[in-house]
């Protein structure tokens, strides 16, 4: 097992040997007084678990597995620090059932047969039930998996597997199967600021003999990202360097300088997440990447929610990007699937790669402004009824009420473009979209006159100094302006939408 003496575990009486990177037990070893915080203070019954409400409801299959009221075999899938290894530890505490706990980083196939074979072995001499702990099961190869299906099956053992990876990508299927899967939330501030508050008055604990400051506390927090079993490692440093120093009072500077990272002044529902959102999101449209990057550290270090960030990066990507990068749209899309897909903190890598694209990525408004110009619009009352060649004609009497009479298909134009009224009568020669001249959209810029051209059926392009103006009846459509929107130089003629 881990270092951090996550299972103190006693010997069984008159049991044999426990196969390499096992250990069987009939109870736990007392907890010493120099055991790590997180061990001391791990909860001694399934009352005292903290953050995980949705499987704590009475006959719940979390509530059967700690009471030992059926032989359930369970894959705990969460983070790290939201209670996989105290679950097993209840699940250990419980009466007449033999405790067996595996790392899969250490055992082999060879190790799991043994503990199958004795645990076949009590059961035909009618011993107690043997329960099967595996930590970190993902990382078990697919033979090694294979060794268990048929143990769990007939119940020979009951497995308690704990992973911090997806199980659908990391467990076989077969075994997947076998178990109920119980999924494990991360826990929130409230649940770490309760059980840290626990560890200072607890006899486990601290016993009272120090107070801890609220700033003090709030850094906590931050710092464990809902990681309980940092935060308490966190606290015992702390704890340390207060007595060290003579004091009863575990203050923020006392903390900093035992965690060796500085508090951020960053309150995730108060001014300073906005501030400094907004100058994450101002960084990237002045394409200044190095700040960019600084914002986002202070986001990521203080512990702020990656699925927000990705968020912003997302709509950054179609507000201020758009399709003067089209790509961006697709990276900023993929890190926020990574961010899920993989978690922190190894996404922070994706976020990072994403705000260098999107930071130096060229830059455009021009979805934003088209699409704020046709919704205000519609707002105003303009618009009308659908033309009749567009209407859907694919129900019997369609055709009869005249839909879908005069469409063009466009495809039987060599070009693939037809001239055809697609806006409403009231909304005819209205341009919405104006292209920046930057990036990729020079050339949507350049394509996007001739098409109009056609598709409205206009006359050869009267000229200015500044580009080509589509004339319709001798006179300019309502709306129009300069199609490129930007001179030569890359300047954005078109205006900026600012947050």
């Amino acid at each position: 097992m881990d270092s951090d003496a996550l299972f103190s575990l006693g010997a069984p009486a008159a049991a044999p040997s426990a196969p390499a990177g096992s250990v069987g037990v009939d109870d736990f070893a007392s907890v010493g007084q120099d055991a790590p915080l997180p061990v001391r203070m791990r909860p001694a019954s399934i009352d005292e678990l903290v953050g995980q409400e949705h499987l704590l409801a009475p006959g719940a299959p979390l509530r059967q597995l700690v009471g030992g009221g059926a032989a359930l075999s369970v894959i705990l899938w969460g983070p790290p620090g939201s209670g996989k290894t105290t679950i097993a530890h209840l699940v250990a505490r419980a009466t007449d059932r033999r405790f067996v706990a595996m790392s899969a980083l250490t055992a082999g196939v060879k190790d799991v047969r043994a503990v199958i074979e004795t645990a076949r072995r009590q059961r035909r001499s009618g011993g107690p039930q043997t329960v099967l702990f595996i930590d970190e099961v993902h990382r078990f190869s697919k033979t090694q998996q294979d060794s268990l299906l048929a143990a769990v099956e007939d119940r020979t053992v009951t497995l308690l597997a704990a992973t911090t990876e997806n199980p659908y990508f990391s467990v076989i299927s077969p075994l997947l199967s076998r178990c109920v899967l119980l999924t494990l939330q991360p826990l929130d501030d409230d649940a770490v600021r309760a059980l840290l508050r626990r560890a200072v008055t607890d006899p486990r604990g601290l016993a009272g003999t120090l107070t801890l400051a609220t700033d003090a506390e709030d850094h906590l927090v931050r710092l464990a990202g809902g990681d309980v079993r940092k935060a308490l490692t966190a606290l015992e440093a702390a704890a340390a360097s207060a007595t060290a120093l003579g004091v009863d009072r575990i203050d923020l500077a006392t903390t900093e300088q035992a965690v060796d990272v500085a508090a951020v002044r960053y309150d995730r529902d108060g001014d300073a997440h906005y501030d400094v959102t907004s100058a994450f999101i101002k960084s990237m449209r002045g394409s200044d990447v190095d700040a960019a990057l600084h914002w986002l550290a202070r986001m990521l270090v203080a512990g702020e929610d990656a699925r927000f960030v990705a968020r912003r990066m997302v709509i950054f990507a179609s507000e201020d990007v758009g399709m003067a990068d089209p790509s961006a749209l697709s990276v900023a899309t993929a890190a926020a699937h990574a961010v899920e897909y993989v978690g922190l903190p190894e996404a922070q890598l994706n976020l990072a790669q994403a705000v260098i694209h999107l930071a130096t990525a060229p830059k455009s408004n021009s979805a934003t402004t088209a699409l704020g110009a046709a919704m205000a619009d519609v707002r105003a009352g303009r618009g009308g009824a659908v033309p009749r060649g567009l209407r859907d004609a694919h129900y019997a009497g369609a055709r009869g009420l005249g839909h879908g009479t005069g469409y063009r298909y466009p495809h039987d134009d060599q070009r693939g473009v037809v001239t055809q009224q697609y806006a409403p009568d009231d909304l005819v020669g209205t341009d919405y979209y104006r292209p920046s001249g930057h990036g990729a959209e020079r050339s949507v810029a350049a394509r996007l006159p001739l098409l109009r051209r056609i598709v409205r059926g206009l006359s050869a392009p009267a000229t200015r100094p500044d580009g080509p103006v589509p004339v319709v009846n001798g006179r300019h459509p309502s709306g129009t302006g300069h199609a490129g929107g930007a001179d030569e130089d890359g300047g954005d003629a078109a205006g900026e939408v600012r947050q």
